[in-house]
């Protein structure tokens, strides 16, 4: 409140002039470019909204106020927004509460992008979302697209450089610890994945070398069997559970996994299954601080020496 009682000292032509004014008077257009186009916004957002969790954990790792979110699981490191008021699901806005809300921006990225045309009638509305193909990259270009949004553009400098120190680590050793297989586990199956899938930048940005190249073309992306898993007996199974992070009470991927063909694979037998966190992986699946974090997570697991 101090900032209203700043006001009370002014001479009233000021206050006059302020409530006259309004602060428009004094912002900036902001010309935003992003996934679908051009935004422009009327100076920095105050009251923001985000469909999108990558774009609230990068919010939130500059420290800026979020109003709006979706009602999904929230990883740890974002349960203060446990009671921030809900504007619909992951794919879903409540439009009618986002027009009665009016806030100054929304942002929508990957599952919420497809409703990018109806709420940007509603409100000045940036799509922020990423390339799996360039990962790493195009999360860096979304944050600092947040930056110059917020004015923060140093911080997420700042952050970038930190996060890319990590990432050329574990880049360095990743090569010399042998080869990886990553999977989900969803609904008591198990589905493989590797480079140029959601999950590709393991392999093409941290460097873990795939067990398999073309997993598309040997799994045609559908489910596969446990023997598969024992005929490609990866050094290492990089596991992520889908369906904790959706809390879906079913088996879970130790559950899953934990059978006579999974136990003759050498990644079992060397303590080499790595459960991954789910809901960084699979909800959030981006931003700068969890991006950083499953960084860290992954290099971590394969011993790279991570200050």
């Amino acid at each position: 409140m101090s900032h209203h009682h700043s006001l009370l000292r002014v001479s009233s032509a000021v206050v006059a002039l302020a409530l006259v004014g309004a602060p428009s008077a004094f912002a900036q257009d902001i010309t935003v470019e992003h996934a679908q186009g051009e935004t422009t916004l009327t100076g920095t957002p105050a009251k923001v909204f985000t469909y999108d969790m990558a774009t609230l954990d990068t919010l939130d790792a500059l420290g800026i106020e979020v109003q709006g979110i979706p009602d999904a699981n929230l990883p740890n490191h974002l349960q203060d927004y446990a009671d921030t008021l809900k504007i619909g699901s992951l794919f879903e806005p409540d439009y009618e509460l986002v027009a009665a809300e009016q806030p100054d921006v929304v942002f929508v990225a990957g599952r919420s992008s497809s409703v990018y045309p109806n709420l940007s009638e509603i409100a000045p509305t940036v799509d922020l979302s990423v390339d799996w193909t360039d990962f790493p990259g195009t999360i860096k270009e979304r944050s600092r697209t947040v930056g110059e949004i917020f004015g923060e553009q140093e911080a997420v400098d700042q952050l970038i450089a930190e996060l890319d120190g990590d990432i050329a680590t574990v880049q360095e050793h990743a090569p010399t610890v042998g080869n990886a297989l990553i999977v989900i586990t969803a609904g008591g199956r198990v589905t493989a994945f590797g480079p140029g899938s959601r999950f590709g930048w393991l392999h093409d940005d941290l460097n873990i070398v795939p067990a398999i190249e073309d997993v598309e073309a040997a799994t045609h992306g559908e489910a596969v069997s446990f023997e598969f898993l024992l005929e490609t007996d990866p050094d290492w199974l990089l596991v992520i559970d889908r369906d904790t992070s959706v809390g879906e009470a079913s088996q879970s991927a130790q559950q899953i996994l934990d059978n006579e063909l999974v136990h003759e694979m050498s990644a079992w037998q060397n303590d080499q299954v790595v459960y991954l966190d789910p809901v960084n992986f699979y909800i959030v699946n981006g931003g700068l601080n969890t991006l950083h974090t499953m960084v860290r997570e992954v290099g971590t697991a394969i011993g790279a020496d991570l200050r």
